[in-house]
């Protein structure tokens, strides 16, 4: 079996690996689609938090049961997605039921080896049922859980501006659901292309460019004057995120999907005075992923909308590098399994 292994930032290795062994609670998977994320081009880069190498990366995925117990509820040959936050489930977190956050979690393609390979051991509590949706979709949930889960945690209200930072794919599926909530939605990022992008394929109705336009300026021309009441960071990115307590109306809820590994900075006195609220959306829950699927067969959300390049296994070393590339103008890239 071969699996495509990052030994070191910016060095992919397609080496031999030995199919899984079956063992009771966990079902082997045969990888169908790979879907390519931040994480995945952070860990290639040598920039995301919480990483060790060599590392088989992957997480968004589709794949079918190639074997499983009698006992799990699934059967072979059945098309599946995961849950890839492995839990311990007796942590605080998790008998809060906040699994997402759990104390112990083992990521998949992060913390221990991911889906880049043919065969995949998952525990059982993390398959999710296929539905009926195609190979793509089942790929892209899990990104859009994220997007998902971030809303459910700014609890966003019919009509209320709220404002998305970064047009990346987690941020697009941001998007995506706060207008699937009734928000009205601003996206900012420096990126032309992708604000085009917004405008084009999820009919953003506003957009800023924040290199070329004062931001500040333009939401207060958006808001008359208000602001607005939820800002989410899909950016990652230091200076984004500190400037953006700038951008809190008074009362407003801030929520930071983007990760970053230094101190986050902001005058309290403003934030004081806004009675503000900020919090932190990690992964996503079950409900999540139910919402993401539902939205999907009821036709509120396109899945190839994002896909925007797809790639063969066997070509994912050479290929890799050019996602990074802004030019190559990638939304979401998909790898097919051969």
């Amino acid at each position: 079996m071969d699996a495509l292994v990052c030994i070191k930032p910016g060095q992919f290795e397609y080496k031999k690996s030995n199919q899984p062994i079956f063992e009771k609670g966990h079902s082997v998977l045969e990888i169908k689609r790979i879907g390519v994320c931040g994480t995945d081009l952070h860990a290639f880069e040598g920039t995301q938090p919480y990483f060790e190498y060599p590392r088989i990366l992957g997480h968004e995925l589709a794949a079918i049961i190639h074997e499983t117990g009698s006992d799990s509820g699934f059967k072979k040959g059945e098309p599946v997605t995961i849950i890839p936050y492995f839990n311990c489930g007796h942590c605080i977190a998790c008998t809060q039921g906040k699994p997402n956050c759990c104390v112990h979690m083992q990521v998949c393609g992060v913390h221990v080896d991911g889906a880049m390979r043919n065969y995949l051991s998952v525990p059982d509590y993390s398959l999710v049922k296929g539905e009926g949706l195609g190979f793509e979709e089942l790929a892209l949930i899990e990104p859009l859980a994220i997007g998902a889960h971030s809303i459910q945690r700014a609890a966003i209200r019919k009509d209320e501006y709220v404002l998305v930072i970064g047009a990346g794919p987690i941020g697009l599926g941001i998007m995506e659901f706060a207008r699937i909530a009734g928000a009205k939605v601003i996206a900012a990022d420096i990126n032309p292309q992708r604000l085009s992008f917004c405008k084009e394929k999820l009919k953003i109705s506003h957009t800023i460019n924040s290199l070329a336009e004062n931001t500040s300026e333009r939401l207060k021309e958006i808001t008359n004057d208000d602001m607005p009441t939820v800002i989410i960071d899909a950016t990652g990115n230091l200076k984004a995120i500190n400037s953006a307590f700038a951008y809190m109306a008074h009362g407003a809820r801030y929520i930071l999907v983007g990760l970053q590994k230094e101190n986050v900075s902001f005058s309290h006195p403003e934030f004081h005075k806004r009675e503000g609220e900020l919090k932190s959306s990690r992964n996503a829950t079950r409900d999540d992923f139910e919402h993401v699927m539902n939205c999907m067969k009821k036709g509120l959300v396109n899945p190839s909308t994002y896909i925007t390049h797809s790639l063969s296994f066997g070509d994912v070393k050479d290929s890799f590098p050019s996602l990074l590339d802004p030019a190559t103008g990638v939304i979401k890239a998909m790898i097919a399994m051969n």
